[in-house]
């Protein structure tokens, strides 16, 4: 998958009838009004997050209220806006790579884990915060930290401007990947399920979905639970914090689940034969994004310690979180496999990308 971008499809027959593939003249990324247009609006969406993370770490409040928790340790403040202004920085790094002719020199791995993590990060909010909105508007409650005794963590605005450039990163980005994607590894996922070689599944690609099945149960239904109002496992103080944005983001966190584990298993035991193998492999893509890395942030704090013993998350919690972080590993090695071994084939006659 490190080979030269195409200009059209990616393989020509050879001079004289051989069925050898030939490479096909490089594409001169960058020249297309909409790769262009959707860079500019990737990079400026950048910048409202950016400069909120620089100020903090200048020493700033803006839109940090006076007894907000953030306060409390300004050392470790600053070590964790250092870090998501590092992610977040990677965003204008991709952007460019995607759109410039050195792009085209990057390994496949090294543009495509980034462009992963890059997913699993964003998608929770680019559903997540639209359905948060529409949870409000039909009368769901927004916060709670004023009845409870908790203190506010960010001014309200913050969330909104934040937020909503995150979501024009996702939108943006992601078509800026899919065009790319579709030039230069486009063959990959021509064709429909039901056209792959189905004896050519390893027995390991097929435990692997097995596995991922049965550990998604556990943080599949304690999703499910919290959507649905229960407060079981939950810490107490997350439990008096909840809110219709709570119940909206779990019920996006079970949807993801069931998305990654239905991909692993379409693609493993070949299921769902008339639909296009495009179809599984973006089920796969995103729900193991989105388990993997915010399974495994979720996990990285709670190793970091809170003040308030009634906010610490509970065992059956980081469990929760562990748990769905190596469903999405499982689902991402199964993915990774099925790309590099569909690499070495042919695409299917006559499908189109």
């Amino acid at each position: 998958m490190t080979q030269t971008l195409p200009s059209g499809s990616p393989e020509h027959p050879a001079p004289g009838g051989s069925s050898a593939p030939v490479k096909a003249p490089p594409v001169a990324l960058g020249t297309s009004r909409l790769r262009r247009v959707l860079r500019a609006l990737a990079l400026v969406s950048c910048v409202p997050y950016l400069s909120l993370k620089i100020v903090w770490m200048a020493g700033s409040h803006l839109g940090i209220p006076d007894d907000s928790s953030l306060l409390d340790h300004r050392g470790a403040m600053v070590v964790a806006n250092g870090v998501t202004v590092l992610l977040d920085g990677t965003v204008i790094v991709l952007a460019l790579l995607l759109t410039r002719p050195w792009g085209l020199r990057v390994p496949a791995w090294l543009l495509a884990f980034p462009m992963w993590v890059a997913t699993g990060l964003l998608a929770p909010i680019m559903t997540g915060f639209p359905l948060q909105l529409l949870v409000r508007l039909l009368g769901g409650s927004a916060s709670k930290a004023s009845g409870t005794g908790h203190r506010p963590f960010l001014d309200e605005w913050v969330f909104g401007v934040v937020y909503t450039g995150f979501i024009v990163q996702g939108l943006t980005l992601g078509t800026l990947f899919l065009l790319y994607a579709r030039d230069r590894w486009g063959r990959l996922w021509r064709g429909r399920v039901g056209e792959l070689p189905g004896m050519s599944v390893e027995p390991a690609h097929r435990a692997a979905a097995v596995a991922a099945a049965g550990l998604a149960l556990f943080p599949l239904t304690m999703h499910v639970l919290w959507a649905c109002g229960s407060t079981a496992a939950l810490s107490s103080g997350r439990a008096a914090d909840r809110t219709g944005d709570f119940y909206a983001l779990e019920a996006a966190y079970a949807v993801f689940v069931v998305a990654a584990v239905a991909g692993a298993w379409m693609l493993a035991f070949r299921r769902g034969p008339a639909l296009p193998v495009k179809v599984p492999l973006a089920l796969a893509w995103i729900g193991s994004g989105v388990l993997a890395c915010w399974g495994g942030w979720l996990s990285l704090a709670s190793l970091g310690g809170v003040d308030d013993i009634a906010d610490r998350p509970t065992e059956l919690m980081n469990l929760t979180y562990a748990g769905q972080m190596i469903v999405g590993l499982l689902v991402l090695a199964l993915g990774a496999y099925f790309l590099a071994e569909r690499s070495g084939t042919p695409a299917p006659n006559g499908s189109a990308t």
